[in-house]
């Protein structure tokens, strides 16, 4: 019963908005010829119901035959829910300042009446206001949901041996299969990373959105991914399947096998609360691989303790967590000897200004450490913008990276 007031009180919310919206856009086309208006009239209403109803058939839609479907019509309700919402602010205020006039207007010392009429000037403004996140949210689907970016860093370490000086890592992070709309771009983003020609390569996890089978029709792209010292991978948070609803938990376990066994089929060396060792020239660097690992809320599969034994002896650690907020709670305070951290999971949020060295989200409200290089003395962690994104298909100012770090020694 609960989930029908919900509906009742999304569709009442998403009408009376609409309705608002529309007496500026009636107003405003007025003078224009009956065609005219009547043509801008319908395709408003179309547009408008047309995405409520496909939202309200979402759940009635197989996600496995029309998973693209499904994302095509909760983007285009949210964009347009968005900037009708901004064209509302708008309007409000206009009602606000006549509201105020008939209240002046009313007292007996008002010498003249004052216009209580919509402002024409507030009315477009409403709309270009409701256009702007529109279009803005658009371009961010057609063109940023693929923008790869290619970010370089030089990380140093007194740590490390010489034998690694100058060693190039790949990272990439929270892939996210099951949101990919674009499988020739997602492969022109593999081709941009193996033309940097990287001496080991590194995922950090979210290969899936929920389930191991929106990864299948991406696995021969992403198997691409080689590197002469190896390619290593963690698990993210949604790769557990923790966020949709199974059968049972064995259902759910089965399913977080499979993917193992697509990290093994891609030729990445999953690392499940391990380690590995890296030798180049007689010496050595230890890899290792934390499961997921969040602050707050998020999952803490991750074992710290398994993930370092047998390496106390090796002089430079570089660890895969995928959650950032890993190192602040866990790694500095407790495992000084770790010397870069690699992470992903924010995405940046998927929207922001980057300027030079300016970088702005509203991630940072949340996680301190939310995109490139952070260091607190000798330790260093790099946060990854995200290759694939989730919810929103696309990206704003904040685009998706391939990193390039070129490992040096202070």
């Amino acid at each position: 019963m609960s989930r029908v007031y919900f509906v009742f009180f999304l569709v009442s919310v998403y009408l009376v908005l609409d309705i608002y919206v529309f007496v500026a856009v009636r107003s405003l086309t007025e003078s224009l010829s009956p065609a005219w208006r009547k043509t801008i009239w319908i395709a408003y209403w179309v547009l408008s119901i047309g995405s409520l109803v496909g939202v309200l058939l979402y759940r009635q839609i197989d996600p496995k035959q029309f998973q693209n479907l499904r994302l095509y019509i909760t983007t285009f309700f949210f964009v347009l829910f968005i900037g009708k919402l901004f064209s509302a602010v708008f309007l409000l205020l206009d009602d606000i300042r006549r509201g105020i006039t008939w209240l002046v207007n009313i007292f007996p010392f008002t010498e003249e009446d004052h216009s209580t009429s919509r402002s024409d000037f507030m009315q477009k403004s409403a709309l270009i206001a409701g256009a702007i996140p529109i279009a803005t949210m658009s371009f961010g689907v057609i063109s940023g949901a693929h923008d790869y970016r290619i970010r370089k860093r030089v990380i140093y370490s007194p740590n490390l041996p010489k034998a690694f000086d100058g060693i190039r890592v790949a990272q990439i992070s929270d892939i996210h299969t099951g949101s990919f709309f674009n499988k020739t771009a997602v492969e022109g983003g593999v081709d941009m990373l193996l033309g940097q020609k990287p001496d080991i390569a590194f995922f950090t996890g979210d290969l899936v959105n929920n389930r191991s089978e929106e990864a299948k029709d991406y696995l021969d792209i992403f198997k691409r991914v080689k590197a002469p010292l190896g390619v290593f991978s963690v698990m993210g948070n949604h790769d557990y399947g923790d966020y949709t609803e199974w059968p049972s938990e064995a259902a759910k376990q089965k399913d977080i096998k499979k993917l193992h066994e697509m990290h093994a089929y891609m030729g990445y060396d999953l690392l499940l609360n391990e380690n590995r060792t890296i030798k180049v020239d007689g010496e050595e660097i230890a890899i290792l691989g934390c499961e997921n690992w969040g602050a707050g809320r998020f999952s803490k599969y991750g074992d710290m303790s398994k993930t370092i034994e047998g390496t106390e002896e090796k002089p430079y650690k570089l660890l895969l967590s995928h959650d950032p907020s890993h190192w602040d709670a866990q790694i500095r305070p407790s495992y000084p000897d770790i010397d870069l951290m690699l992470a992903g999971h924010t995405h940046g949020m998927q929207f922001g200004v980057e300027i030079g060295d300016f970088r702005w989200s509203p991630v940072q409200y949340r996680y301190k450490q939310w995109a490139d290089h952070y260091q607190e003395g000798d330790q260093s962690l790099y946060v990854n913008r995200g290759y694939g994104f989730i919810g929103y298909p696309g990206r704003i100012g904040i685009l998706p990276e391939i990193t390039i770090l070129e490992l040096k020694k202070a």
